[in-house]
């Protein structure tokens, strides 16, 4: 059996599948302030015969969101910025009571790739050292951004073998975390390296509790993540910022899986506000544009949501309208609380699945083990069958590194992009998906 559990901030969700059918469901209260709390309360509505043939559980965690929109739990990040670009410094944008709560200390020095080995200059080594030693103790972690360190991280590692050199705390880099774009990808890695002693918190407190839930021997967990996928406590603790939008992200899956179609306009109605996504394919449609987190501008792939009061039901036919492709009439899939309040809307063909209150929870129990790689060819070139071959493996070898069964994925190379910013440059993706490693 598989449990999947949704943390929300007034209930917790739970769902049972046997295999792939919905055994039992339940929701508890959420424990205010207290998603570990709120996760064994959701474990332990399960009856205990039940419990025990559970071999994986799948945690929609939010607290991650939660802790940056409050400005809570958050750690104190050393920012390292390899490679100058004096017109905008790092943390440039960020609302001034996040920035205070977060900077322990900046530092920019002279090094960066590029997009080909004459465009390397040197890293400045005696300037990361002395960058290390005058945070050592007031740092909780480092955030090490190289200019095309997608294209080339290997000044990014040689900075944080000499961070690590010199302090006990998590050393992240942006090249694992985001695209080509500097400032952005270096804010998201800023936020992973605020988050990571919050994450490893609960993800210590998860696996020290496992052994007392009476789930089966050798149960597995795993965390949703921004793009509908699933991770290992591990790979969370590595990149904290990838729970940022899963909650979203789980709601479309689940909601297209309880309705038996791929291809829907989603609304999770709450008791408040409404939701409106896209579910392409069996994946959440992904916005376009650059998301905030916080205030924080990021380049993140989330889902793109159209938020709307769930009682104003004009518009919600307006935003459903909008998120609907221009072409095929994709039905419009309405789950959560309040999905029975909401009267057929003209033009769509409304379902209201079974189980549908409870969506989060099933996306959770039901989705794969998640990677995705992407990559730059300069500007001119062609991209080549190998090049494409390489970012489909780099996206394999992250599914499993994420926790996948490697003999069970199934790959996608998806469209080439032009890079907006690189005139002449393409961005080859890919993802990867599949089951987890048998117990």
């Amino acid at each position: 059996m598989i449990l999947g559990i949704d943390i929300g901030s007034t209930s917790t969700d739970a769902v049972l599948l046997d295999d792939g059918r919905v055994a039992a469901t339940a929701k508890v209260p959420s424990a205010s302030g207290d998603p570990v709390a709120s996760f064994l309360a959701a474990v332990h509505a399960v009856p205990a015969a039940a419990r025990a043939r559970v071999g994986q559980v799948a945690l929609g965690l939010r607290a991650a969101a939660r802790a940056v929109a409050a400005r809570r739990g958050l750690g104190r990040v050393g920012v390292l910025r390899i490679g100058t670009a004096d017109a905008v410094r790092p943390l440039y944008g960020w609302p001034a009571d996040l920035r205070e709560t977060v900077l322990a200390g900046v530092a920019e020095v002279a090094g960066g790739g590029g997009l080909g080995p004459g465009d390397t200059v040197p890293l400045d080594r005696d300037a990361v050292a002395r960058f290390g030693d005058r945070l050592a103790g007031q740092a909780d972690a480092f955030a090490v951004s190289a200019v095309f360190a997608p294209a080339d991280g290997s000044q990014e590692r040689e900075a944080a073998e000499i961070l690590r050199a010199r302090t006990d705390v998590p050393v992240l880099l942006s090249g694992e975390v985001g695209p080509l774009g500097l400032l952005h990808r270096e804010n998201a890695t800023v936020l992973d390296a605020a988050l990571s002693s919050l994450v490893d918190g609960i993800a210590r407190r998860v696996e020290e509790a496992l052994p007392g839930l009476g789930l089966a021997p050798g149960a597995a967990v795993f965390v949703t993540r921004h793009d509908g996928t699933l991770m290992t406590l591990d790979y969370l603790r590595r990149q904290p910022g990838l729970s940022l939008g899963s909650g979203p992200a789980c709601t479309l899956r689940g909601a297209g899986l309880l309705a038996g179609t791929e291809d829907a306009v989603v609304a999770d109605i709450g008791a408040r506000r409404a939701r409106v996504g896209t579910l392409s394919g069996g994946y959440p449609q992904v916005s376009g544009t650059t998301e905030r987190i916080g205030g924080v501008p990021v380049n993140l792939r989330f889902p793109d949501l159209i938020t709307v009061d769930a009682a104003a039901h004009r518009d919600l036919a307006e935003a459903a309208d909008r998120m609907r492709p221009g072409a095929g009439r994709f039905p419009l899939v309405l789950v959560g609380g309040g999905a029975d309040a909401v009267p057929d809307l003209p033009g769509f063909d409304v379902v209201r699945p079974a189980h549908g209150a409870v969506a989060g929870a099933f996306g959770a129990a039901a989705s794969p083990v998640g990677g995705h790689h992407e990559r730059i060819v300069r500007p001119g070139a062609v991209p080549t069958e190998a090049a494409r071959a390489e970012v489909l493996d780099l996206a394999r070898a992250g599914a499993v590194r994420a926790g996948a069964d490697p003999k069970r994925l199934r790959t996608v190379l998806e469209p080439d992009l032009p890079v907006p910013y690189l005139p002449g440059a393409v961005l080859i993706r890919a993802r990867a998906a599949g089951p987890p490693l048998p117990l």
